[in-house]
């Protein structure tokens, strides 16, 4: 039960980085997230609806495999993984934060995962 928990929490958390730098990232609450100047939020805005897609795919990926419920392990093991590889280079290239944003919370779901 708590390995689904968290595993929704990842997901939501990745849905919330799809809004942010897909939709906010040129806005006032996506820049100062992301501790923008207006030039370099309009300069960069493209790669960033980039990243916030594929923030969107982890995030099915997790509630498609929530969705299938003791069938879905496997796929939420995959994502999972995903996640954590992605926080674990942004942490490295872009900031530490990111390790502890969204890397920490999915190992905690993974090691949940294969807990349970």
């Amino acid at each position: 039960m708590l390995a689904t928990l968290l595993t929704g929490l990842v997901a939501l958390l990745h849905l919330w980085f799809l809004v942010l730098e897909m939709f906010l990232w040129t806005k006032p609450l996506g820049r100062r997230v992301f501790k923008l100047t207006e030039e370099k939020a309009q300069l960069t805005k493209a790669l960033a609806a980039n990243q916030g897609l594929y923030n969107g795919f982890l995030a099915a990926g997790l509630v498609w495999g929530l969705w299938l419920g003791a069938d879905g392990q496997a796929i939420r093991v995959f994502f999972l993984g995903c996640v954590i590889v992605a926080g674990v280079f942004g942490a490295a290239t872009v900031g530490r934060k990111i390790l502890f944003v969204q890397a920490l919370p999915a190992a905690v779901a993974l090691g949940l995962t294969w807990v349970a």
